[in-house]
């Protein structure tokens, strides 16, 4: 045989590897991601899920009651259906005896269920079966409510990602037929270029294997491996997008947890001080009316607190609905959890505010205040004064929280507003603080198109205030 047989004959076996392996390659890495894409953002909405539940156990286990229980998860299921409508999204809940509690899905689930043999509460498993020539990922957890078990399944419909592999199987079947066939005619002349088009387009498809998803082919030809590359490219993109957008819902969920997290416990430390005060005193029932009270009111703001900061965090301010408020009543309705707060750490706490109607969401000015006395409180030694007011200047209303006690240093008041900062580590995690409380503040200020100014020096207190301007329609100073 000739050289240039030999050459010939190489050059298209060497091809038909190459252009074969590659194309397996990507559309075997594209199935495999897209089909674990779904899984974890299944996973994700089952936690959700899961979140929604336990956020409202608490309400559960005071009314402890299963039709209410079941009323409340079918509400439940019937929110998270409505909102993925436009998605193949079922969701089944079943109770301990396998009663069906909610279901909303359009095939048969089969009665033997290996995933759920040996499930443990909190642990989510997912398993794939086909049904009906559909492909559907099963993903399952158990809660525990008032003691029982309920069974939540999530289920979505990934047979187009199965669907979309044999799709692009056939393409590129199509592709490698007709590139080997020009490649014999004309393989003569563009062997060398073909060559590195091949070698370019396996190298980009490594250094998007190592996880470098903004790397694309740079080829710019019409041929075969043009379209290869271009279509290379515009999975590459479409994967780098759906992986920002996961990634970046991830975080705007861990923030709301931890931001949750934090809220919630002003409100506990005072149920917990009333609670704890009518079991160590003696029967009164005017006190005890008033203590129950304060509970009562603290626990609804625990319900009514989990969506305010749903909406601050996830929403856009125009969401949240402004209503006149006199902050002299909000004063008067946060000064009892005050002071249980600022007697615990030994503080004296002083209260003054000139009247004024704002233009406010109550809940949200309410946590606005907690956290900033919070972080007076923590700040502050015993026997120390923290002064809550609220006053007139010029025309513009300043909310004043001042303290005498640890103070800012200057390097680090720009950066304080940042979530999660702390500019003592030691100090804020000796007390449960997590560096959100002004993150939050500022967020509530933001809302109400007020600022906040800090004024800080160390061993010398800190004086924070809350400035809010007339003149803004959907926040402000009501004229």
């Amino acid at each position: 045989m000739k050289f240039w047989q030999k050459i010939y004959v190489f050059s298209i076996l060497v091809f038909i590897i190459i252009f074969n392996a590659a194309s397996i390659m990507v559309i075997e890495r594209s199935h495999n991601r897209m089909l674990k894409q779904e899984i974890n953002n299944a996973l994700s909405q089952n936690m959700s899920i899961h979140s929604s539940v336990d956020a409202i156990v608490p309400i559960l286990r005071i009314y402890d009651s299963i039709d209410y229980e079941k009323t409340v998860l079918t509400r439940i299921a019937n929110e998270f259906v409505g909102k993925n409508n436009e998605q193949l999204v079922y969701l089944d809940i079943r109770d301990e005896q396998n009663r069906s509690v909610f279901n909303n899905t359009d095939f048969q689930i089969p009665k033997q269920r290996e995933e759920l043999d040996k499930l443990a509460v909190d642990e989510i498993s997912y398993i794939l079966r086909d049904i009906d020539q559909r492909t559907i990922l099963f993903t399952s957890n158990i809660a525990n409510i008032n003691h029982k078990s309920y069974v939540f399944t999530y289920m979505i419909d990934v047979t187009s990602v199965y669907q979309d592999r044999v799709d692009q199987y056939q393409f590129f079947a199509k592709v490698d037929v007709a590139a080997c066939f020009l490649y014999m005619l004309i393989m003569f002349f563009v062997s060398r270029g073909l060559t590195r088009s091949i070698d370019r387009l396996s190298q980009t498809a490594q250094v998007i294997a190592q996880g470098d998803f903004s790397e694309r082919v740079r080829i710019k030809s019409k041929d075969e491996i043009g379209m290869l590359a271009q279509n290379f490219n515009d999975m590459a993109a479409v994967v780098e997008d759906k992986i920002t957008i996961l990634e970046r819902n991830n975080e705007e969920k861990q923030r709301f947890i931890n931001n949750f997290t934090h809220e919630l416990k002003t409100p506990l430390t005072s149920i917990i001080a009333y609670a704890n005060f009518m079991r160590t005193t003696k029967y009164n029932e005017e006190m005890f009316m008033d203590s129950l009270n304060v509970i009562y009111s603290e626990g609804k703001r625990l319900e009514s607190l989990s969506l305010k900061l749903m909406n601050l965090i996830l929403l856009q301010e125009d969401d949240f609905q402004m209503e006149l408020h006199d902050l002299g009543a909000i004063f008067a309705e946060l000064k009892p959890t005050l002071s249980v707060m600022a007697s615990e750490k030994h503080v004296g706490m002083i209260v003054e505010c000139e009247p004024c109607e704002l233009l406010v969401e109550k809940d949200l000015i309410k946590v606005l205040i907690s956290n900033l006395v919070d972080n007076a409180l923590k700040a502050s030694a015993p026997q120390q004064t923290i002064i809550l007011r609220a006053l007139w200047r010029g025309n513009q209303y300043i909310l004043q929280v001042q303290d005498e006690g640890i103070g800012i240093a200057k390097e680090h008041q720009d950066k304080i507003f940042e979530p999660f900062y702390m500019a003592d580590k030691s100090r804020t995690r000796s007390s449960n603080g997590a560096g959100l409380g002004l993150a939050i503040c500022q967020s509530i200020a933001g809302v109400h198109h007020a600022a906040i100014h800090i004024a800080s020096n160390e061993n010398q207190g800190t004086t924070v205030e809350v400035v809010f301007t007339p003149g803004h329609p959907k926040g402000g100073i009501k004229e």
